[in-house]
């Protein structure tokens, strides 16, 4: 027996951050457990963590988690148009999946052009009806910016497309929330105000008892109910949708434990490649671009950047790559990933200023690779085989460029760090077991890599393998049950069924 078609639900914000995208994951969660079969959309994503879909294509890492926690494939149908930020005012525009060229924020936000885009998303939402119910949408930061209401594709132009209930979240914890939700409901014309089913009071700290009579009163203000007001939580851990929680995780070497430090790049990109690493009990990770913090690490990472050249030059500005060069001269691990393999080889060229006025630099020499920047985006998810170990292992691949051994260099099997499964393709290069890069993003979610870049180190510690996705499967449901007991679900599945 079929359930009930739920209309689509909204999850707007009164501004950045306020937490609309695990909300969405957790919703998603629920409806799963709910017998639904929901899938996430949001029209319009900026982040340089992406993922790619098993066709191959590119999507915000944040619908791929929420298409996780809906236990569903991600597609680009679920984040069509994906802005990956190269500067702090131009992006590059994946659109359904590919790249469709670069832009700056003025010309992006031009009425000129926006409507084939606004084709695009609302055909991408039409596809992705037909198929899902309910569709969980995340708005993009606060859904009351007036300055962009005729450009926007993502919040109240997307929810009426698709005739969607909104519900408005609010962070209580940055202060200001009276006003905040009072003023984004305040600021939205007759039309779109009718679209706004009820509100969210997110990130709350305290006694929930004292904050009663600011229901009443936000409710008797806005016209709207209070549907939930979900606690701050520490005990949950789920991806973040971008970089500033890094942060927060830059911590000195600690005892005990294998001390594994990832190079904070400026432009950083696919941090999420560290989490299950960061969740090992046998491990203390942090981030880091202090030199003496490096030189105290057992393993260094380099991670993946969107912008190679320039994260080069400030890597030697600041002595990070010296620190880097020194501590594995002395027997520290180094690996690096995607961006972080071009930067451990020998030299990276742009002849097509892909990345702006560098043409060439010398790399940090650990590897006997060179890399040329190329215009072609390699997307595509992989099976691999890590060194001599058994079955088969899980990633995926987006970079610009190619990297090979210089000439002269040993190409054999054995200088490989992966064969990728089923097909006549080799990964990365591994020097020894303290010095090898790869294009995998991912290839630290697999227990047998993990395994053998702890391996050297197990005497510091007597902790056994961490089964990361069992782990990740258990932070959805306790992100669901944590939702579930702090909002009036009955009263949301009433709007979503109410055909008034």
């Amino acid at each position: 027996m079929s359930k009930q078609q739920l209309h689509p639900i909204m999850f707007a914000g009164t501004g950045s951050d306020v937490g609309k995208s695990i909300i969405a994951a957790g919703f998603c969660r629920i409806f799963k457990q709910d017998g639904y079969s929901p899938a996430p959309f949001k029209a319009q994503n900026m982040a340089l963590n992406s993922y790619v879909t098993p066709e191959g294509l590119e999507i915000g890492r944040a619908q791929a988690v929420q298409a996780e926690a809906a236990g569903i494939p991600c597609h680009t149908d679920m984040n069509p148009l994906l802005l990956k930020p190269s500067s702090d005012h131009t992006s590059q525009i994946v659109l359904n999946g590919k790249p469709a060229g670069n832009s700056n924020a003025y010309d992006y936000f031009r009425k000129e052009g926006r409507e084939e885009l606004r084709r695009a998303v609302c055909q991408a939402y039409d596809r992705i009806a037909k198929r899902y119910n309910p569709i969980v949408l995340e708005g993009a930061g606060s859904l009351a910016e007036i300055n962009l209401r005729e450009s926007d594709l993502v919040n109240l132009p997307m929810a009426i497309h698709a005739g969607a209930d909104v519900i408005l979240v609010a962070d209580i914890d940055r202060g200001g929330v009276f006003a905040s939700v009072y003023g984004s409901i305040m600021l939205l014309n007759a039309n779109e105000r009718q679209h706004i089913k009820g509100i969210l009071i997110n990130k709350f700290r305290g006694d929930i008892r004292l904050f009663r009579p600011g229901v009443k009163m936000l409710e008797e203000l806005c016209g709207l109910p209070v549907l939930g007001i979900i606690p701050y939580y520490t005990n949950i851990y789920i991806e973040e949708e971008d970089s500033l929680a890094l942060q927060t995780k830059q911590a000195q070497a600690a005892g005990g434990k294998i001390n594994i430090a990832v190079i904070l790049l400026r432009h950083l990109s696919n941090f999420t490649d560290f989490n299950a690493l960061e969740r090992d009990p046998r491990v203390h990770l942090f981030y880091t671009n202090n030199t003496g913090e490096i030189e105290k690490a057992d393993i260094i990472l380099i991670p993946g950047s969107k912008s190679t050249l320039a994260d080069l030059c400030e890597l030697r500005r600041n002595g990070a790559a010296q620190a880097i060069i020194r501590a594995h001269s002395q027997g520290t691990t180094v690996m690096g990933i995607c961006g972080g393999y071009q930067l451990m080889g020998q030299e990276i060229s742009d002849p097509e200023h892909l990345e702006g006025q560098i043409e060439k630099l010398p790399g940090l020499g650990l590897l006997p690779v060179v890399t040329r920047i190329q215009k072609e985006k390699v997307t595509r998810q992989v099976k691999f085989r890590f060194r001599h170990a058994q079955g088969d292992c899980q990633g995926y691949e987006i970079h610009m460029g190619t990297t090979a051994p210089v000439n002269g260099t040993n190409q054999a099997p054995e200088s490989h760090l992966n064969i990728i499964s089923g097909e006549s393709r080799t990964d990365g290069y591994f020097k020894d077991h303290t010095c090898m890069g790869t294009y995998i993003h991912g290839i630290l979610d697999n227990p047998a890599v993990i395994d053998y870049l702890l391996k050297p180190f197990a005497g510091k510690t007597g902790k056994t393998t961490f089964d990361h996705r069992t782990f990740k499967e258990e932070q959805y449901d306790k992100l669901a049950q944590h939702i579930r007991n702090h909002v009036d679900l009955p009263q949301i599945y009433n709007i979503l069924t109410n055909h008034d």
